[in-house]
């Protein structure tokens, strides 16, 4: 299970706001990336908080209650849309919705932990941790809050284009959404730099 180790040990250097950073929704053919940025406060404790892919979404819609309804717990979330996906491709618009996140904390945090490798470019001074997500709480919370608002995004577009089934697979490419993209064609939520989307070559739906 995560915990405080990491943030520990850079209060013990002297840092104060220690962000976890995390992201959602690299791998669906339809929809935005969500990343969020999130401060625990130092001796956090939330029963149950985990990596989110571990969790059912049931118990992340509630730790994300838990966590977003705290006022010692301090957060973010930013995306990057499908058109940023298509035009920086998916690792830095990726990217681009962690800077959004983070810089959307204010005061900025002294430091980061990213779950993942190290991204190029980033504002502020950082810890790429792999797997961090399973290794500290504050990623952790993060991936939650970016799964969790990613979820919801999903739902919407479900009720704009019901007949893709969005709400039920979020955008990934799962039997069900590759035999509707195949009779409907993609709509204007659809990575048009994904496979096997790009290959439909079809006419826009709803533009």
């Amino acid at each position: 299970m995560p915990d405080l180790s990491y943030e520990s040990d850079l209060h013990a250097r002297g840092l104060q706001r220690i962000a976890g950073v995390d992201e959602a929704g690299r791998g669906p053919l339809a929809g935005p990336v969500a990343a969020a940025a999130v401060i625990l406060p130092r001796g956090f404790s939330c029963p149950g908080l985990d990596d989110s892919k571990k969790l059912s979404a049931a118990k992340r819609e509630a730790l994300y209650a838990d966590l977003t309804g705290n006022p010692q717990v301090v957060w973010s979330v930013a995306t990057a849309d499908c058109l940023e996906i298509d035009r920086l491709n998916i690792l830095r618009a990726t990217h681009l919705a962690m800077r959004r996140a983070v810089e959307m904390l204010v005061p900025p945090p002294d430091h980061c932990l990213i779950d993942g490798l190290p991204v190029r470019g980033f504002p502020l001074p950082y810890d790429a941790i792999v797997k961090g997500d399973g290794l500290s709480l504050s990623i952790a919370a993060a991936s939650i809050i970016a799964k969790v608002t990613r979820d919801r995004i999903m739902r919407g577009l479900d009720r704009e284009f019901p007949q893709f089934g969005f709400a039920r697979h979020q955008g990934y490419g799962t039997k069900e959404h590759l035999e509707a993209l195949r009779i409907h064609g993609p709509c204007r939520h659809h990575r048009r730099s994904f496979q096997p989307v790009a290959q439909l070559a079809l006419p826009l739906d709803g533009a």
